[in-house]
């Protein structure tokens, strides 16, 4: 919608895998989420610009794909296609190999569309800033100058990913990067921090259209589990001591970023990197600020995960502010907004959901 709304031609290609996903852990949004077909027939009568949409498994039917690349001629293709939770991809080895393999073979799949239909349309591939870990040095924009044994090189930065979930996206992102070099593709790797907030210029025109806002510890991220445990006069569970450290950033400077690198492509040959994230936070330090606006209590829990807690994080986000973007910080204000959102749907909120279940060892 908020492309669309911009002037461009807008085409959907999707399976409704994340719907399946979230029947199986039984984990449901906050709020309602109508049809797709719904969803674009109400933007249509709110904005009188016209979305298309095509069901597609990219990552099974490669020749459907293909079709639909040569009917809609892309200039630049948006990849959000991929299972996106860490602690799904910990349920067992069947979610593990389903996040490999819908994540893996699905990039895959979209490169070759892209070769097949137009190898100079723009790839902006939503990558994460999990890939990187939580190294002993500073994380750069994707790359590393290195020297060894008195010689330098440029690098792709090492990659340390914390789960089966965030190696997939690595995965993707050096297979993208060599069909730069011998493809001669273009691509853009968003790597994006943890997203909030819950509305946007789009979502407001109707309620059918707001955001698919999951609270729940499968799907749902932190600041959305806290909230609605705040909601439900749940403590905050904070896994174990919550020093641990992420990028963040709003839902608006998302969007706002995605049309920065549609408006701004990579060179033909170019594996391009962007740090998609505006400010860092503990989560220990995101538990006491919902804490200090709804006075619940904070609780620490044995971790489930296995990650550094104390960790040295310094991340580097110039590009796309270089670039323009303008972004929304989180204070005070955006919890009180996020929470009356929550508060008036608390009673959808299912509490048996909001404690972690999964356990990287089992």
């Amino acid at each position: 919608m908020y492309l669309s709304k911009r002037g461009h031609d807008v085409c959907i290609v999707d399976n409704m895998a994340k719907r399946r996903w979230e029947a199986a852990v039984n984990a449901t949004p906050l709020f309602t989420v109508p049809t797709i077909q719904d969803r674009i027939r109400t933007y249509k009568e709110k904005v009188k610009c016209d979305i298309s949409f095509r069901y597609c498994d990219i990552a099974e039917n490669p020749k459907l794909l293909n079709e639909i690349f040569d009917q809609f001629l892309p200039d630049a293709v948006i990849h959000y296609a991929e299972q996106p939770s860490a602690p799904y991809s910990h349920i067992s080895a069947g979610a593990a190999i389903e996040t490999q393999r819908n994540n893996i073979l699905g990039t895959l799949a979209l490169m070759y569309s892209v070769l097949h239909s137009n190898p100079s349309c723009h790839i902006i591939k939503l990558g994460t800033m999990g890939e990187y870990g939580t190294p002993d040095i500073d994380i750069e924009e994707g790359y590393l100058d290195i020297t060894h044994n008195g010689r330098t090189a440029r690098c792709l930065y090492p990659k340390k990913a914390g789960s089966i979930y965030h190696l997939s996206k690595c995965h993707d992102s050096h297979n993208l990067e060599f069909g730069c070099r011998a493809f001669n593709l273009r691509v853009t790797d968003l790597n994006q921090g943890v997203v909030y907030g819950i509305d946007t210029d789009e979502t407001w025109l109707d309620t059918g259209l707001g955001t698919s806002f999951h609270y729940d510890a499968i799907f749902g991220t932190v600041l959305n589990r806290f909230l609605a445990q705040a909601a439900v006069g749940e403590a905050l569970t904070v896994y174990g001591s919550g020093t641990q450290t992420r990028g963040f950033l709003n839902i608006r400077d998302t969007l706002a970023c995605v049309e920065i690198a549609l408006l701004n492509p990579a060179q033909e040959g170019e594996f391009r990197v962007f740090n998609q994230f505006t400010e860092t936070w503990s989560i220990l330090g995101l538990a006491q600020l919902v804490q200090s606006v709804t006075t619940c209590k904070i609780q620490n829990i044995p971790n489930p995960r296995v990650e550094d807690e104390d960790h040295y994080y310094n991340a580097k986000n110039s590009a796309l502010t270089d670039l323009g973007l303008d972004p929304h910080l989180l204070t005070v204000q955006t919890i009180k907004d996020m929470y009356r959102s929550i508060w008036k749907h608390r009673k959808n909120i299912h509490v048996d959901r909001l404690m972690p279940t999964v356990k990287w060892r089992g």
